[in-house]
């Protein structure tokens, strides 16, 4: 049975895995809680984020590159830092992966696909993650190639809200003045900005997932960092834009308001039929859902194969050469976590959680400079990692305390898998050193 992953992966494809994944569904709603955070200066708390999320994604630009396998994180860190963290790191991702699976489902469930079709909601959870499931069973190249078609349409969806802010612009029914409306009534210039940095951070994660799939692409060190920064670089010029004519076409206080900023626009710029955003949203939550399914069941096979999870996670199917038994059991969790209904509450804490990942990212990529590698690789500058880890350690001060609390049983569990590897890990030591002891006796009886 094949013992690798099928190299089908090329850098466009990667490219819009990358962007269908930052894009997502929460730029729909995004805008209004930037607003509420730091005024109507929408566009400058996503230019800082923009640059935060570069700095992090330079650390995994390097590793994937140095080490292309599908363990990502958890294979970094375990390199870098020992099995332990590599468990916790791995088990932080694919909690965060699982959950916002089961978060998505739920939401394709809702109120937009209600505004649709109406239908019972446990069984459209189920039949779209198991056709999730199947279209990744698969293949990756047929996941990526629906993929590409998800993230064009998220992104005309983006692009037609961009159009219709400046056509409010040149029409004169906006508010350009807005646009230097920094801060709140509880927050000055500085600290709005920060508050509205750290909400607009979250828009730019899915770019780690990415690093999952380097062993199926072509040529990562050539690939990856042209895929990974093309695609930060893209979508942080739709999300700029996107603040921009939100900020400017709309008051400051409505866009707050609204659970969905960016049909605002739509209604004020009129033309637009509303029920094409309500399409338009269940694409980005499906492709959302689709590329996180992907990630989790990639590191879920890449963890089983370091040791950090039971073996049956790396069988591969037959030909397709996919990890099918890690797709199915990702995708049941997800599963059971989207049909109790209570993944609303868990899904604030996956932002902790990839903290927690990218803090042990970036002292992976300073700690793995001690071991060079024979391959050429992308290097960032030395100052880059260490900036990410600062950064990543500010935010970890900004998170509230209820979602430390919430967070911290599953970092707790995460621990918990960490102490057992670690523990098997020594047993299995302590074995090879007696066999080797008893093999030195026999050899020599005096």
């Amino acid at each position: 049975m094949p013992r690798s992953l099928k190299r089908t992966v090329s850098t466009p494809l990667l490219y819009f895995f990358i962007l269908g994944d930052v894009l997502g569904a929460g730029v729909y709603v995004l805008v209004g809680s930037v607003a509420e955070a730091s005024g109507g200066a929408v566009w400058l708390p996503l230019a800082v984020a923009l640059g935060l999320a570069t700095l992090t994604a330079a650390s995994y630009a390097e590793l994937a590159t140095k080490y292309p396998r599908a363990g990502g994180s958890a294979h970094y860190a375990t390199r870098a830092l020992g099995p332990a963290a590599g468990s916790l790191v791995g088990f932080c991702m694919l909690a965060a992966g699982v959950v916002s699976v089961g978060a998505l489902a739920r939401a394709f469930a809702g109120d937009y696909l209600q505004a649709l079709v109406s239908a019972p909601t446990a069984v459209v959870i189920i039949v779209f993650l198991v056709a999730l499931a199947l279209l990744n069973i698969r293949g990756i190249k047929e996941s990526l190639t629906a993929n590409v078609a998800a993230s064009l349409i998220e992104l005309g969806g983006l692009v037609l809200i961009i159009g219709l802010g400046a056509w409010l612009l040149l029409r004169g029914d906006a508010d350009p003045g807005r646009l230097t409306d920094i801060g709140t009534p509880q927050h000055g210039p500085v600290l709005a900005v920060l508050a509205g940095t750290v909400l607009a951070f979250y828009s730019f994660v899915g770019f780690e997932t990415s690093v999952n799939l380097a062993e199926e692409v072509r040529d990562p060190r050539r690939s990856y960092p042209a895929a990974l920064f093309g695609a930060l670089l893209t979508a942080g010029v739709v999300y700029v834009s996107v603040g921009v004519v939100a900020a400017a076409a709309v008051p400051t206080d409505e866009l707050a308001r609204s659970s969905g900023p960016l049909l605002e626009v739509v209604r004020r710029a009129g033309g637009v039929p509303e029920r094409l955003f309500s399409v338009i949203a269940l694409v980005a939550v499906a492709n959302g859902a689709l590329l996180t399914g992907i990630m989790a069941s990639r590191l879920a096979y890449g963890m089983a194969r370091d040791g950090l999870l039971p073996a049956v996670l790396t069988r591969l199917l037959p030909g397709r050469r996919t990890p099918w038994v890690a797709v199915v059991v990702t995708t049941s969790v997800s599963i059971a976590l989207a049909l109790t209904g209570e993944v609303a509450v868990l899904a604030e804490t996956l932002v902790l959680l990839l903290l927690v990942v990218f803090t042990a990212v970036n002292c992976s990529v300073l700690l793995e400079r001690r071991h060079p590698v024979d391959t050429d690789h992308f290097r960032a500058p030395t100052v880059v990692p260490w900036l990410a880890l600062a950064s990543c350690l500010y935010l970890f001060t900004r998170i509230e305390a209820a979602i430390w609390a919430r967070g911290l049983i599953l970092v707790g569990l995460g621990v918990g898998l960490a102490v057992v590897n670690t523990l098997r890990s020594r047993r299995s030591a302590d074995r090879q050193s007696h066999d080797r002891s008893r093999g030195a006796d026999v050899l020599d009886p005096s």
